[in-house]
């Protein structure tokens, strides 16, 4: 990492304590900006920066997904991977309780409460990705094979297909 200083979170406290070779990248968040300001900032494709969205099944039950940022998620899908009978987003305000990160700072990393991550599986063909570093602002840069050592996601296909 460069001496720029970057913000010390649950994410990267995480990433550190497992060895985990990262880059950080700090830009100006903007509300409801999203992947596409994130990776126009930075100049990268918004194919390789990844949405950590929480949400929860028919039950209540808060689970991870993590998908492209130029993609959407098909919920039916995501149900149906899971036997549930449907799969929505959480309201925001309970979905920074189950993250401990507020909305537009989620990461996948070092979440308040343990979760099942589903990992729309093109992700781990990418040779870079870039996830929220638990902080509005901040992404970090890593191997998918490190996300995926670190997380043992699922990977599903879960992604909308138009």
């Amino acid at each position: 990492m460069s001496k720029e200083k970057f913000p010390v979170t649950p994410a990267t406290r995480v990433l550190h304590g497992h060895g985990v070779a990262f880059g950080g990248h700090l830009y100006s968040y903007e509300e409801r900006g999203g992947t596409a300001h994130s990776a126009r900032c930075l100049g990268v494709d918004e194919h390789a920066v990844i949405k950590t969205l929480i949400m929860e099944n028919d039950c209540r039950q808060p689970l991870i997904a993590l998908m492209h940022g130029d993609r959407k998620v098909s919920t039916k899908e995501l149900a149906r991977v899971l036997g549930a009978k449907s799969v929505t987003p959480c309201d925001p305000a309970v979905a920074e309780k189950h993250s401990g990160y507020r909305v537009g700072g989620t990461s996948p990393f070092g979440t308040r409460k343990a979760m099942p991550v589903y990992l729309e599986a093109s992700i781990l063909e990418l040779p870079l990705i870039y996830v929220n570093g638990g902080k509005r602002g901040f992404l970090v840069s890593l191997s998918p094979t490190e996300l995926q050592r670190l997380l043992a996601p699922t990977p599903v296909n879960i992604a909308v297909t138009d």
